[in-house]
């Protein structure tokens, strides 16, 4: 006949089944994604609310049981929690791809990212962000971010590319390849613009414009002559 559990084996029993749930990584890893928000959106009030009214948070909680699921290579349903999670959030994430912890898709209507995609840990991605291929290739053809990258509104990453840790990605820039370490890339297609890095992950609008400062500067040595030629053509 089995003994009852004495008050001290009920605790030990609910401290094994806590640390079973600790330690299922996807778990611990939805963790961080609600974490993160709280440090990245200045307009998250309290928990409640990024739980109900956050698409990024459903999005990533359904692509993690997706993935999990794709990797025991389980049939149609991983395939089917992606539609979902597209319907439901307007967050498209193929359920092979790979997402570290601690990533937030801030507001998130547009994003997609691909089948190859690998998303290191507390990137921060804007809607209308595009992690994408660039043809009908086989194998490893979607990017690889690093560590803390930001993707701005309407960037679109393509091909089998490496973007490197910290690195900050203008909004409505194309990125087309590699990108060392603390870096910040603008432009149609993407150019290395700074290397200082570890900017402020909020500002993605406001990056240097290169072409911007090559105009100004042509336009100041325009009116310089002008003026030289002007005052010689007064004697």
């Amino acid at each position: 006949m089995q003994q009852p559990l004495t008050i001290d084996r009920k605790r030990e029993r609910r401290s094994q089944q806590n640390r079973l749930l600790v330690n299922i990584p996807w778990l611990t890893t939805i963790w961080s994604d609600f974490k993160i928000i709280f440090e990245r959106d200045p307009a998250a009030n309290n928990w409640l609310e990024v739980l109900i009214c956050y698409p990024g948070v459903h999005a990533l909680t359904l692509h993690r049981v997706a993935n999990w699921l794709w990797h025991n290579r389980v049939p149609l349903l991983p395939r089917f929690l992606s539609h979902l999670g597209r319907f439901l959030t307007g967050i498209e994430i193929h359920p092979g791809a790979t997402i570290g912890k601690g990533v937030f898709i801030d507001h998130g209507m547009g994003v997609v990212i691909g089948e190859t995609a690998i998303v290191g840990d507390y990137c921060l991605i804007y809607q209308n962000a595009t992690l994408g291929g660039t043809g009908k290739q086989t194998g490893k053809r979607h990017p690889t971010l690093g560590d803390n990258v930001v993707v701005g509104a309407g960037a679109k990453v393509l091909g089998d590319i490496n973007i490197g840790n910290d690195v900050r990605v203008g909004a409505g820039s194309i990125v087309l390849r590699d990108v060392p370490d603390d870096s910040t890339v603008v432009g149609v297609p993407g150019r290395i613009v700074s290397r200082t890095g570890h900017g402020c992950p909020l500002e993605h609008g406001k990056l240097p414009d290169p072409e911007a400062n090559v105009i100004r500067s042509l336009l100041d040595r325009i009116e310089s002559l002008e003026q030289k030629i002007q005052n010689l053509s007064t004697y």
